[in-house]
């Protein structure tokens, strides 16, 4: 009887030596990209798929071709953005048993807003490369040809981020966070200020989050195009002027706890990396021996 059960178990894949399958993986790219790039979001596909035999990997695309997907990267509202990826992943028959997930630049606190708000299917670890979880507070450069759109978003920042129509129009002015004017931020800012706990405790957002096995940040620590660039690890200006910085743990939302980043942080959820580079700028190397750990 013994050895009957054990064949039947062999037969069923349950045997010892059966392989685990690999964990889906869903990446969202950054301001100006878009899913499939051959040169950025398409070759980080390639690297997963060739290292990780096997895996499934979605890259979000937010419209029904490329140059949309592009566009909608700087003026698809974002909770409308965020939305539409739940319910991309809800119907995707090869993530109903959970997923990682990992977010390029903005991608990164998008991803998290995904985790927050949809916890199902269940995200297990979120790696963020150069995500802007505070937010920003100045514009210095795009990446490549979309400089002259950048222009414009730079001075219609400038006239009124926190209007009502630049919020619902303009992808930036979202995560957009002046330390000069932080109640107008609490009170307009339409993405950022919500996911951030800023109005107050949604307490099923912190539950969702404090959910993830893993919630893993990656600063660039030569970067020219996040402003200040320890949003990155969740960190920011000290209130009321944007000179000095502080980390995550001395921000109100840390010690407060309004996402439970400060239990996470205790239980070692949270990994912070730093990588020397300017903005997403990283070795297939660093990206192989450093990240790659986190989806096996």
């Amino acid at each position: 009887m013994a050895a009957l059960r054990a064949a039947v178990l062999g037969l069923l894949g349950l045997g010892l030596g059966c392989a685990a399958a690999a964990v889906p993986l869903v990446i969202w790219h950054g301001m100006g990209d878009s899913c499939c790039n051959p040169q950025s979001m398409g070759y980080i596909k390639k690297i997963v798929e060739n290292k990780i035999p096997g895996i499934y990997v979605l890259s979000l695309k937010i419209g029904s071709n490329l140059i949309q997907d592009m566009e909608n990267s700087f003026f698809m509202n974002v909770n409308d953005q965020v939305r539409e990826v739940c319910s991309q992943l809800a119907k995707d028959p090869h993530l109903q048993g959970g997923y990682n997930a990992m977010g390029f630049s903005q991608g990164g606190q998008f991803l998290r807003a995904v985790a927050q708000r949809c916890p199902s299917p269940p995200m297990l670890t979120l790696i963020s490369v150069g995500g802007q979880h505070q937010g920003v507070y100045g514009f210095p450069r795009c990446p490549g040809e979309s400089s002259h759109i950048c222009d414009w978003i730079r001075k219609t920042l400038d006239l009124g981020a926190y209007t009502q129509a630049v919020q619902e129009h303009l992808v930036q002015a979202e995560y957009w966070h002046d330390p000069l004017k932080e109640e107008d931020y609490r009170k307009n800012s339409i993405f950022l200020a919500d996911i951030n706990q800023e109005r107050g405790i949604n307490e099923t957002y912190k539950k969702n989050l404090m959910a993830l096995k893993k919630f893993v940040m990656v600063k660039f620590l030569n970067d020219t195009m996040v402003d200040p660039p320890i949003s990155e690890w969740f960190g920011f200006y000290k209130p009321g002027q944007a000179k000095e910085t502080i980390p995550l743990q001395e921000t109100s939302l840390y010690t407060e706890d309004r996402l439970g980043l400060q239990q996470m942080d205790k239980a070692a959820k949270l990994v912070f990396l730093g990588v020397e580079g300017d903005h997403l700028h990283f070795t297939e190397e660093w990206f192989d021996s450093t990240l790659l750990p986190f989806l096996q």
